[in-house]
């Protein structure tokens, strides 16, 4: 279930705030995102995995927890990020 190579590479490339940059809030927030989705397409098929869904929960939280920095630190940054990913904040 993890992100491809491919995948990850282009979404790193889409928030990257300079060269190279792959810790920056914004990159987090993105991958993590993915990651949650992908998470949420398997949850849908097998309901009762509970440890998957103990995994969702730790990432929608520090998906929040990045969020909450971000509106801290920069609101201009944290509103592109919200729009470009549809989150619903």
């Amino acid at each position: 279930m993890a992100l491809k190579k491919e995948k990850k590479k282009e979404i790193i490339q889409k928030f990257a705030v300079k060269e190279n940059d792959t810790g920056s809030p914004e990159v987090q927030i993105a991958l993590l995102t993915e990651r949650i989705n992908q998470v949420t397409e398997h949850l849908k098929k097998f309901k009762k995995d509970i440890h998957s869904r103990r995994g969702l929960l730790l990432m929608v939280g520090k998906r929040k927890r990045l969020l909450n920095y971000l509106m801290q630190k920069d609101f201009e940054r944290y509103k592109k990020v919200v729009k470009e990913l549809n989150l619903r904040k």
